[in-house]
């Protein structure tokens, strides 16, 4: 492996990885204290110091790649840093630099730089535009933390970290309901998933005993993956546990079926917040978390078995409503889900080199597709609505063509990114016996045609046919921008999306190449720097997915373009499934109107209302009406007259001394 990395490459030291973290966290608090209350007239500026802080930890990040490459993939052994002790406790603060860290790094770093870049030009008008840029910063700046924490504890705080920022950037619009709705919403249903994550922390920590005893500790990453190394230290049994407590975190971070909800509402927040939610940050530090912890999953079958079924159900589920979206964004963030449930389908099948390969080419198509449907909507006026564009191809020819290589890749046509880490995944899937492996498999390549379908519906209805008025036809939107005369995007948009580009065509085969190139050996990305045993290139497993990648292609050919398939005579036909996908499954109106509204407020809030009322308020009045009763029986004692005074006095000293010559 270090045959291709430079003689003269140097390991990164643990304070350049730190700046890292420190150079996003400095832009957030600059752009936040300084440029924001002090020198808003200069808030330009906050977005230059935006870029240059993750253009600073992007080239460490690289560096780190390097480091970590030219030590055969190993971790860089660096020593937590004591925090808190208490008794036998200790708290510790440090970085865990491994090729996973090293790889997520880039992928954050990298993407969010481009996207920075991206929103220069997006909101250039935006009144918000210092606010936006520091919430950015701390975003990123939260999900390198997270990526680089050798804790569970600092892990978990930057974890909830990243769903705060989540929640102010979906909600960024907040004088809009639908954004604040949405916000809310995100926050909410992941706080379920982490309601989870937290209890597999606390179970985890209560085989305090067992780790101590063999000189260990519970909360260290490396500690864990070296208690799970000796057999001993945890069963089988608390291990699945804890796994399937942490899975639920990543379930509600990832949008996994039944906690997928909050990511197509999260739509609602600005284009570049879209694109590095879904590309990544947010949803991939669910799928980070399940791969860092793999051993612990790995230790329990029962864990890993979970994984793979709720991955495999994820990814045909999200893609059949995909199929019916009109809004571009809730296109893409459907697909989102269902390449997510690729990613942890391939986890639960033990492949989570080939799942991190996946997040590493879907970050680059995925963030390109986010970043041309921001371009085509400030081009129509500001309406993500597919039926009312069309025709955009002959004047947005960048985007098109941007967007139509995100589309291929996505859709996993040779020889772009996405062909060669989906191919990965089903082979990794088709080549294990059992049941589960096949039936995952036989999903996933279900979910290759819908992926290739929808996402040519949404490029053949965006950019083929007539124009059909934009914003200023979509009765939704008021119109901020002529919407008779779409255009091209500035080159700080398109910028960004060409470089995207370019990455969504090579950095699948140049990555991990099926073959050797020269310097560069085959496999070397799963195989030799995240040291996973990588499945063969299979020949007949890629001619399958690439024939059911373009039979989806073919379809949305001949019902968008050619029309030979009449669209509404399909969905007149399929009218009961139409409806269904178009209501989401009733997830929604499950959650909100009988899970929310019936069950929580008028089912259990109703009956802790009567309890309170009806039995804490009668006790109330129980002892309220005792008190009073037996108050004004003493009342009635109190006459005035001290002869009476004097022959209880006495009476009651009889009694006493009667009591005490009885007992003696």
């Amino acid at each position: 492996m270090t045959d291709f990395i430079p003689n003269f490459w140097q390991q990164i030291e643990e304070p350049q990885a730190w700046l890292i973290f420190l150079f996003p966290l400095a832009a957030f608090l600059i752009n936040s204290l300084v440029i924001r209350p002090f020198f808003n007239q200069y808030s330009k500026l906050s977005g230059w110091i935006t870029i240059g802080s993750l253009a600073a930890s992007f080239v460490l990040s690289v560096y780190a790649v390097g480091s970590v490459a030219a030590n055969d993939g190993r971790s860089i052994g660096w020593a937590s840093h004591e925090w808190v002790e208490v008794a036998n406790f200790k708290m510790t603060v440090g970085i865990m630099m491994n090729s996973l860290t090293a790889l997520m790094l880039v992928v954050v770093t990298g993407v969010s730089l481009l996207v920075q870049i991206y929103s220069v030009g997006y909101m250039k008008e935006d009144s918000g535009y210092s606010r936006y840029f520091a919430y950015m910063s701390l975003f990123t700046a939260s999900m390198v933390g997270l990526v680089m924490s050798s804790n569970i504890v600092q892990l978990f705080v930057f974890w909830e970290l990243v769903g705060l920022c989540s929640f102010l950037l979906i909600g960024f619009w907040f004088h809009k309901p639908s954004a604040a709705a949405a916000a809310k919403k995100a926050f909410l249903v992941t706080r379920v998933g982490d309601f989870g994550f937290l209890l597999g922390i606390l179970y985890l920590f209560s085989q305090g005993d067992s780790f101590t005893a063999n000189n260990l500790n519970p909360l260290e990453i490396r500690d864990i993956e070296k208690a799970i190394g000796l057999g001993t230290v945890i069963s089988s049994s608390v291990a699945g546990w804890i796994a399937l407590g942490f899975f639920l975190g990543a379930m509600g971070k990832s949008g996994q079926f039944p906690l997928h909800t909050w990511l197509p509402d999260a739509m609602e927040g600005p284009t570049p917040v879209s694109s590095l939610i879904h590309a990544a940050t947010m949803v991939a530090a669910g799928v980070f978390l399940v791969a860092r912890f793999f051993p612990l999953f790995e230790a329990s079958p029962v864990a890993l078995d979970t994984v793979a079924i709720i991955g495999g159900v994820t990814v045909v589920f999200a893609a059949s409503m995909g199929l019916v979206m009109n809004d571009i964004k809730r296109v893409l963030a459907y697909s989102t889900v269902s390449q997510l449930g690729y990613m942890m389908l391939a986890i639960g099948i033990g492949a989570p080199g080939v799942a991190i390969f996946h997040l590493f080419t879907h970050a680059f198509f995925k963030c390109l597709l986010f970043q041309g449907a921001g371009s085509v909507s400030h081009a129509v006026g500001g309406t993500f609505d597919m039926r009312y564009m069309g025709g955009l191809r002959r004047v947005m020819p960048w985007t098109y063509a941007t967007f139509l290589i995100g589309s291929l890749s996505l859709a996993g046509i040779f020889p772009l990114a996405g062909f060669w880490s989906k191919d990965e995944i089903l082979a990794s899937a088709q080549g294990q016996a059992g049941f589960i492996p096949q039936a995952v498999f036989g999903l996933a390549l279900i979910a290759v045609t819908m992926t290739a379908f929808y996402m040519f519906r949404a490029l053949f209805m965006t950019f083929e046919g007539d124009y059909k008025g934009g914003a200023g036809a979509d009765p939704d939107v008021e119109s901020h921008a002529p919407s008779d005369a779409p255009h091209e995007s500035a080159w700080s948009m398109l910028g960004p999306m060409v470089i995207l580009a370019l990455l969504a065509i090579f950095a699948g085969f140049v990555a991990n190449p099926i073959v050797n190139l020269g310097a560069i050996p085959e496999h070397w990305l799963v195989h030799d720097f995240l040291h996973e045993s990588a499945a063969k290139f299979n020949l007949g497993i890629a001619a399958i997915s690439t024939f059911a990648a373009i039979l989806g292609i073919l379809l949305a050919y001949l019902m968008y373009v050619s029309k030979t398939i009449s669209v509404q005579m399909v969905a007149s036909t399929f009218r009961p499934i139409h409806t269904l996908l178009s209501r989401k499954y009733y997830f929604d109106e499950l959650y909100e109107d009988i899970l929310t509204i019936k069950v929580f407020y008028r089912g259990l809030a109703g009956a802790l209302d009567w309890f309170d009322r009806s039995v804490v308020d009668g006790l109330v009045r129980v002892v309220d009406n005792f008190g009073r009763n037996i108050g004004r029986l003493i009342g009635q004692a109190q006459t005035g007259q001290v002869q009476s005074y004097g022959a209880v006095l006495s009476g009651g000293v009889l009694v006493i001394l009667g009591v005490l010559l009885f007992l003696k």
